[in-house]
């Protein structure tokens, strides 16, 4: 039976439907608003998964061109891995779900999301969120839900829910976020550095469109609702651990207050080898014991003592390092340390034509600015097969993309391709964040005019669901066991970036506001020691980096610089070595490590488009000779003829007498015909000729180059 349910979100109609399609699955819905149609489906298996010690759910979201009426570009038109978008998607329906799972359940749950029409107006990703939580909320499968997902801008001042994806692109603060009725279970956040205050506004102008989308589900539930099935759940008994802990209690506590990450790890496994030897027959069960037990420890030491188990107090900061410089053929980097958690970026400059494409539903088209976050097993003392990057690496990289982005320099300011690839080379916590702060010195060393310098810092929590201790900077285990993860990143004015993940069912509110007004003055305090190591971005680029020569010139002339099938930029390029790409407005960029490689394509293109004007001298070389006169090239591609009778101020009997092929030559043009001939002359130009050829006022405005390495030379039409 088909049953649907309806809310008016500010106009426009949100509509969850389910009973019409994928009855097989354990739940499944239609959500739409306007043309935007998402399903999702979720489904449970039957048995638990046995040999793991998590919780195996996967949250999928599959982008299908058809949705927005394209067949996929290149060779394969099925379509291959998912697009960064895809994967950042996938996590943001996931993040908010899985804390409400039953603690201990291992039956493998998978929940698929496909947006079967998309309009820009009515962006997927939060009506895939919608969709995800009603499937599940109507399925028989154990999930503590519904939740409520929305999208915040902030558009001249004023909020906008569930905006289009133009306006979020263009907002000073772009929000998603979801929640239960009282709680806040994720935030994620894009923004051009915004105050604190604005983003607590945002979340709670928010939350109260949360509420109504948790309220039309539970509606949901009570028409099409199916009974939860009862799973078994995997526990170690209460009566073990006590046991354990009478064994050992003593040595876990100590080895959890190691400060040393690779102590406490060799500690806790030194602890697990001798227990296991006293069970041999409950092996997993005594790991699992000891990690109770250590997480026990964690928070009592926190809750009840106010000391975190590496000795330091909740709002305190480990040591911080920061360096540029290190690595000396690189266009810039930087080293960032935060107690046990390293991060090495470098900074690679290119030309425009290096920027990556991107294709997804939403968007077509480039971008210039690009993170990359690469995790290897050695940073925690591991080893592993080396794979693509997974979804966290992903989600890592773009996260510190997005708190960059907004003081990264415009095109026009700085004409380059810029890719950001940070290193873990240690981590304890907040490789993310660090990622942040190593970019910014990257940056600053490289030479790029940022507006501000970033910092960024993960906050913890530990909570007895009364009593709630926010943590600056946490470290591995207090993430591992604590209740929450929140990173902030941002510039001294204001914020750039959140992620907020939640433990357990969400956070209030006045906590949140309390770990943002904490993580501002962690913030400040990591900004204060970058600026020791380099206080604002260096005058000049690397000698290793290219240089950029921009020329503007009249559209029409664009084909002209390109030639038939490219052979006259390709030649260009082939000449002197540079990178040549033009833009529709006539924009022409070219790049060259070789400054003077740039300089001679700038002026093969500035030649080839420049309009030649009776009257005008120019140093030509002959390149063919015939019976009645010389034809002579005075700009590439653009040639003249100099009548045998205007070859010398004499008589003339030879062509040959007086110039060769090869020559080069001071003419005059002394006519333009209509069908575009030019005629030239050598009679009346002196030996001077060619320092008046070089004086005469030129066509376009040149430049010197600036601090950045970028030469500019702007087009200057005539009156």
């Amino acid at each position: 039976m088909i049953q649907q349910v309806e809310l008016d979100l500010d106009g426009r109609t949100l509509r969850i439907e389910t009973g019409k399609v994928a009855k097989q699955a354990d739940g499944a819905v239609l959500v739409s608003m306007g043309d935007t149609v998402v399903l999702a489906a979720a489904t449970m298996s039957h048995e638990p998964r046995e040999g793991i010690d998590f919780f195996p759910l996967v949250c999928d979201y599959e982008e299908r061109k058809y949705a927005v009426g394209k067949i996929p570009g290149g060779f394969v038109k099925r379509g291959g891995r998912p697009s960064e978008r895809a994967i950042l998607v996938s996590r943001l329906i996931d993040r908010p779900l899985r804390p409400l799972f039953p603690q201990g359940m291992r039956n493998e749950v998978q929940v698929i999301a496909i947006p079967l029409s998309l309009e820009l107006a009515n962006p997927s990703d939060v009506l895939a969120m919608i969709a995800a939580s009603a499937a599940l909320s109507i399925s028989r499968i154990p999930f503590d839900g519904p939740i409520g997902a929305v999208r915040v801008a902030r558009v001249d001042g004023r909020f906008v829910i569930n905006p289009s994806w133009e306006e979020a692109e263009s907002s000073e603060l772009n929000l998603v976020m979801a929640g239960a009725d009282d709680r806040i279970m994720m935030v994620d956040i894009e923004s051009r550095e915004v105050d604190e205050s604005i983003v607590l506004e945002a979340i709670s102008y928010g939350h109260q469109y949360v509420k109504r989308l948790i309220e039309i589900q539970n509606e949901l539930v009570r028409k099409a609702g199916q009974p939860k099935t009862r799973v078994e759940f995997h526990s170690v008994s209460e009566e073990f651990v006590q046991t354990i802990r009478a064994r050992a209690g003593e040595d876990i506590l100590n080895a959890v207050q190691q400060v040393e990450k690779a102590e406490r790890k060799t500690g806790i496994a030194e602890i697990v080898d001798r227990l296991a030897a006293d069970f041999p027959e409950q092996e997993v069960e005594v790991a699992e014991a000891v990690e109770q037990i250590c997480k026990q420890e964690v928070r009592k030491l926190i809750l009840e003592k106010g000391v975190r188990a590496d000795g330091r107090m909740p709002d305190e900061i480990r040591e911080v390092s920061s360096a540029v410089g290190m690595l000396p053929r690189v266009h810039g980097s930087g080293l960032f340390t935060r107690g046990q958690t390293q991060v090495l970026t470098a900074v690679t400059l290119g030309s425009i034509e290096d920027a990556q494409i991107v294709d997804n539903l939403e968007q077509d088209g480039v971008k210039r600015y690009m993170h990359f976050y690469n995790f290897p097993p050695f940073s925690v003392g591991e080893t592993r097969p080396l794979r693509g990057p997974g979804r966290r690496e992903v989600g890592h990289g773009v996260l510190a993309e997005k708190a960059l982005a907004q003081v990264i320099p415009s095109q026009d300011e700085f004409p380059y391709a810029i890719l950001l690839t940070s290193e873990v080379l240690e981590s304890n916590g907040s490789t993310s964040m660090a990622s942040v702060c190593g970019s910014t010195l990257a940056l600053m060393d490289a030479g790029v005019s940022i507006k501000a310098p970033v910092a960024g810092v993960a906050m913890g929590l530990m909570s007895d669901g009364e009593k709630y201790i926010v943590l600056s900077d946490i470290r591995d285990m207090e993430d591992f066991y604590g209740d929450m993860d929140f990173k902030v990143a941002g510039t001294a004015d204001g914020i750039t970036a959140i992620q907020l993940d939640t433990k357990i069912k969400g956070i209030p509110p006045v906590v949140l506001a309390d770990a943002l007004a904490k993580a501002k003055s962690a913030r400040l305090h990591v900004l204060g020691n970058m600026r020791e190591a380099i206080s604002e971005p260096r005058p000049e680029l690397s000698p290793y980096a290219p240089r950029v020569l921009i020329i503007e010139i009249h559209p029409d002339k664009i084909g002209d610089v390109i030639g038939p099938g490219g052979r006259v930029i390709k030649k260009i390029e082939a000449e002197t070595g540079a990178d040549i790409s033009i833009e529709q407005d006539g924009r022409v960029f070219i790049t060259a490590v070789d400054k003077e490689a740039g300089e001679r394509a700038l002026k093969i293109v500035d030649d080839i488009t420049r309009d030649i004007g009776v009257g005008e001298t120019y140093v030509g070389r002959v390149t063919k000779t015939t019976a009645f006169g010389a034809f002579v090239e005075i700009l590439p591609g653009r040639e003249g003829l100099v009548h045998i009778s205007q070859l010398a101020p004499r008589r003339v009997e030879r062509v040959e007498d007086v110039v060769r092929v090869g020559d080069e030559i001071v003419v005059k043009v002394t006519e333009i015909t209509p069908q575009g001939k030019i005629g030239l002359t050598r009679k009346g130009v002196t030996q001077s000729g060619e320092e008046a050829a070089a004086g005469r006022e030129p066509e376009r405005e040149r430049h010197a180059p600036t601090e950045t390495g970028v030469v500019q030379a702007r087009f200057r039409p005539k009156h």
